[in-house]
């Protein structure tokens, strides 16, 4: 498979968009003035204690306070009594680990969304390249990514070693894998120091504050993303490239020759044609290469998407029909949650299929397709009415969260009155308008649709120029369907008739 990074940087927004096999399959974006916080760490001060929902609210500096579960709170298990055998996860009481206006170290690990203010941690993770150590916990463990024992045990081995004695746990990360034991121990040891630096900065600062930021999306990108996989990376910027190209000499020597400037004619995006597939990545009908088609839906609770055969029509029997759409829409599905960063609960409405050995086969192939997206998800299976269910895991702002918002007109139904409808209302606005003013002239504004319907009935049955002894205009406003302005003038005022229907 080729890969490709694109770092798009302008002085408004940074976009890194990852190409596969010449596809837009990953969009990452951060605007400027509104980089993300999850990741930052925050001496925070507890706010409120909320037993009833085993949580608390933690001030960290924003605008709203922090959600702290009390699952998420760092405790002392000798402090608490618990069943040897038990399996369940540690939850005390919030009121037996918490008290009002005490401070604490915390990482956001949600962003704030709506009315609703971050989610924060105090089980503190710190990542690198090659690992992540985790302070709070004395755990060592390797990517379930490298399934090669003997590779397994090595990197458990120089991890372990390294950490002992420290009470610092750590995960190998995938990126370890075939890694010298000299570069893994000098990634373990760096973020060690960087640990014991925040500690100090904690007690040094009054809460709520920031004590540390996490890195930006470009350096994210070569922490997380960049590796040998991905054959180039082109950036647009000068001064960014040489920033890259110096931050890559220290984290991955072997990759900087990768990292080049983007010296084309025109934009860099549009000349691999992915500023239009960006523009399509949030579009609610995506379209797949036999025909059929797929309609994404996002609500509160979850994201519901619906596939559809459309101008499919096979070459063989139903059967084989819809397990060639439902595969290809498997596909291009599991390229869509990673592409719009979908994640919580996604259920799947396939068409219908008969056969239980279809319904497998396409399981099947769809779990090998979500297998390919770092980010973790869990294939829950198919319900009793053909629906297949998944979770995944919520890392960051979903794209249509960081570039849509709420429409103001419809609330984000996503449907608005009708041109009868608000024809309607236009005439009961005149009647009670015509009934608390004098004035000779009604002046109605209103949208292109509705005004010829609006004429209609007001030559119609409808009562309204009945004994109304005023003159009626119509004028065109296209703002929006539902927005209208209806006014009783007199013909001593100075009015704009121009452009105007009169009906009289």
């Amino acid at each position: 498979m080729t890969k490709r990074i694109l770092v798009d940087v302008n002085d408004y927004w940074a976009r890194v968009l990852l190409q596969e096999d010449g596809s837009l399959s990953e969009i990452y974006i951060e605007m400027r003035g509104k980089e993300r916080t999850v990741g930052n760490i925050y001496k925070g001060k507890v706010e409120n204690i909320l037993p009833g929902m085993q949580a608390a609210f933690v001030s960290i500096g924003q605008d709203r306070n922090a959600f702290l579960f009390a699952g998420d709170v760092l405790i002392n298990k000798s402090d608490f009594v618990f069943e040897e055998k038990s399996t369940e996860p540690i939850i005390p009481n919030i009121k037996n680990v918490l008290k009002k206006g005490q401070d604490i170290m915390v990482q956001v690990l949600k962003e704030p969304i709506g009315n609703k203010g971050a989610r924060i941690s105090s089980h503190v993770t710190l990542p690198g390249r090659l690992a992540v150590i985790m302070p709070t916990v004395n755990y060592v463990g390797v990517s379930r990514r490298i399934d090669d024992e003997h590779e397994r045990g090595r990197l458990k081995s120089i991890a372990e070693s390294t950490l002992q004695g420290s009470g610092v746990g750590v995960i190998v990360r995938t990126e370890a894998k075939g890694k010298s034991e000299e570069e893994l121990v000098h990634e373990i040891q760096f973020l060690k120091r960087l640990w014991e630096r925040i500690k100090n900065k904690y007690t040094l600062v009054s809460a709520p504050r920031l004590i540390h930021s996490e890195e930006s999306l470009i350096f994210r990108t070569l922490r997380d993303v960049f590796n040998m996989d991905v054959e180039e990376m082109l950036v647009n910027d000068e001064e960014y490239f040489s920033k890259i190209v110096a931050a890559t000499k220290i984290m991955a020597p072997n990759l900087e020759e990768r990292v080049k400037l983007y010296e084309g004619d025109g934009d860099m995006l549009e000349s691999y044609g992915l500023e239009d597939a960006f523009s399509k990545a949030l579009s609610r009908k995506v379209w797949l290469k036999n025909g059929a088609y797929l309609v994404i839906d996002n609500t509160e609770a979850l994201t519901v998407i619906d596939v559809n055969t459309g101008k499919f029509v096979g070459t063989s029997d139903l059967e084989q029909t819809i397990l060639e759409t439902n595969t290809e829409a498997a596909i291009e599905i599991a390229r869509q949650i990673r592409l719009r960063d979908i994640n919580g609960i996604i259920v799947i409405d396939f068409i219908d299929m008969l056969q239980d050995v279809s319904k497998q086969k396409l399981l099947d192939g769809f779990q090998a397709e979500l297998a390919k997206d770092k980010t973790k998800t869990t294939l829950v299976g198919m319900t009793q009415l053909g629906l297949v269910e998944l979770t995944r895991k919520k890392e960051r702002k979903s794209l249509r969260s960081s570039l849509k918002v709420t429409c103001p007109y419809c609330s984000g139904s996503g449907v608005v009155d009708s041109k009868e409808v608000v024809a309607i209302k236009i005439i009961k606005e005149a009647k009670r308008k015509m009934e608390n003013y004098s004035g000779e002239i009604v002046l109605i504004c209103a949208h292109s649709d509705v005004l010829p319907l609006l004429e209609e009935m007001l030559k119609g049955p409808y009562p309204l120029l009945d004994n109304a002894n005023r003159d009626f205009y119509l004028k065109t406003k296209n703002n929006h369907i539902e927005k209208y302005d209806v006014e009783v003038l007199s013909k001593k005022d100075k009015i704009n008739l121009e452009n105007t229907l009169k009906i009289s």
